[in-house]
């Protein structure tokens, strides 16, 4: 794809040198996969500094980014009352193996947003944290297996990299080599909203399924909100077969709404896992729920999890001040505003080229997917033209606007995002339409 695309204009040469090196070092040149551009094609940038809503790239390109560290900066890069707080809490020391005020201080403010969370236990990342979830569950209610939908993804532990099987409400597959069968054959698939196949697993497996786990607005496959009655039908159903329901707001919590999609929605699940925003853009994690669940953990209970980094001091302080900040009068709304004006006129620029699109929004966050149908599974999501998807990625960057290096992505918006930085980006579209991009 990127051999068909225009030369930038950009100069991209100490990049080129950095990936040459990295590669070397790292598999692929990169330390997670979707950084190497291998959906859209071509090479990518190395960032030397980031600020409000601007990327600054090691040859001296700027880009607005909107992709903001896959999530975690809502007050955009280096907001300067973060970067304090974290300075100060690091020069008090990185962490210490032993309990702080900072982890209470912000399980606290987390408890005042999301309630649901009666108790909770910190961790290092969103895959420590569903992990950990998941085996509380099945620590909590005797069972063994787990429903996942097709699309949402959950971290790399080796049960939640599952893929369908054969049939409807059939066992997982492995998705990656050095997952094994017996792993994921306690993982069943189902298909995001929709009711009726996750009816038909439970009669298939009664009594034996411990939890339905779920990005309530799957983030994972663009944006996909719920459809209307799915996420109540899906308390209800989960409800009645005793069965735990957890939703996996690492991406949605702080994103949809400052009270998750769970307070969006007004659905209470019996565990939540959180991740990014909590953070701050430090690396964190988190899981919780009814005190009742939480109790089976060690060491008050018998379900072991354990973690030398959990509720690191920094990252807890990174955390606490950006939910402070966040939660300013009018803050959230003003960036939900933002992205809506951006979308529909995107969308108008899109639609005066002829250029089919369907555009999914919630929150702060949104997908732009190119295809004609509506997106509301994983398989209407994978009927997007993706090559379209890599020309206009590509087209964007060399207008200095950074999109996600993935169809299957969300789109970010921050407090820094203000109307000259969303014009700015609606210039940069209209100039790469205008220029004509081969559908």
């Amino acid at each position: 794809m990127a051999a068909a695309m225009k030369v930038s204009s950009m100069n991209h040469d100490h990049s080129q040198s950095l990936w040459t090196e990295a590669r070397e070092v790292f598999p692929g040149g990169v330390n997670s996969p979707v950084r190497s551009f291998k959906s859209v094609g071509g090479t990518p940038f190395f960032v030397k500094e980031g600020k409000g809503a601007f990327l600054i790239d090691v040859d001296g390109n700027q880009y607005v980014d909107y992709v903001l560290s896959w999530g975690p900066l809502a007050l955009g890069h280096a907001c300067e009352e973060v970067v304090q707080a974290v300075c100060e809490a690091a020069a008090r020391g990185f962490g210490f193996g032993a309990p702080t005020e900072a982890e209470t201080l912000l399980a606290r403010k987390i408890q005042s947003f999301i309630p649901s969370l009666e108790q909770m236990r910190f961790v290092s990342s969103g895959t420590e944290a569903t992990m950990s979830a998941i085996r509380l569950a099945r620590g909590y209610t005797g069972r063994d297996l787990i429903i996942k939908m097709d699309g949402c993804y959950h971290g790399h532990a080796d049960g939640l990299l599952a893929k369908a099987g054969s049939g409807v409400a059939t066992l997982a597959l492995p998705d990656s080599p050095g997952v094994p069968e017996a792993v994921t054959a306690s993982t069943i698939i189902a298909a995001f909203n929709n009711i009726e196949n996750l009816r038909e697993i439970f009669a298939r497996y009664p009594g034996e399924i411990a939890a339905v786990i779920l990005e309530p607005v799957a983030g994972n496959m663009g944006v996909v909100p719920p459809e209307p009655g799915y996420l109540e039908a899906l308390r209800q159903l989960t409800r009645s077969e005793g069965c735990l329901l957890i939703f996996d707001e690492v991406m949605t919590g702080f994103r949809v709404a400052l009270e998750g999609a769970q307070g969006l929605f007004g659905i209470t699940p019996d565990l939540t896992v959180l991740g990014k925003v909590i953070g701050g853009g430090l690396p964190v994690g988190a899981y919780g729920g009814r005190k009742a669940i939480m109790d089976h953990l060690a060491p008050q209970g018998p379900v072991y999890q354990a973690g030398t980094l959990s509720g690191n001091p920094v990252a807890m302080t990174a955390g606490l001040k950006t939910l402070e900040l966040l939660g300013e009068s009018g803050v959230f709304e003003k960036m939900c505003d933002r992205l809506t004006s951006l979308c529909t006129e995107l969308g108008e620029l899109l639609k005066q080229k002829g250029i089919s699109y369907q555009q999914n929004r919630a929150g702060t966050m949104a997908c732009t997917f190119f295809t004609e149908e509506p997106v509301r599974n994983y398989e209407d999501a994978k009927k997007s033209n993706t090559t379209f998807y890599a020309r206009w990625f590509h087209a964007m960057m060399e207008e200095g606007v950074y999109w996600a290096p993935s169809q299957f992505e969300a789109a970010f918006i921050s407090k820094a995002h203000d109307t000259t930085v969303i014009e700015r980006t609606l210039d940069a579209a209209e100039k790469v339409l205008s220029r004509g991009l081969d559908v």
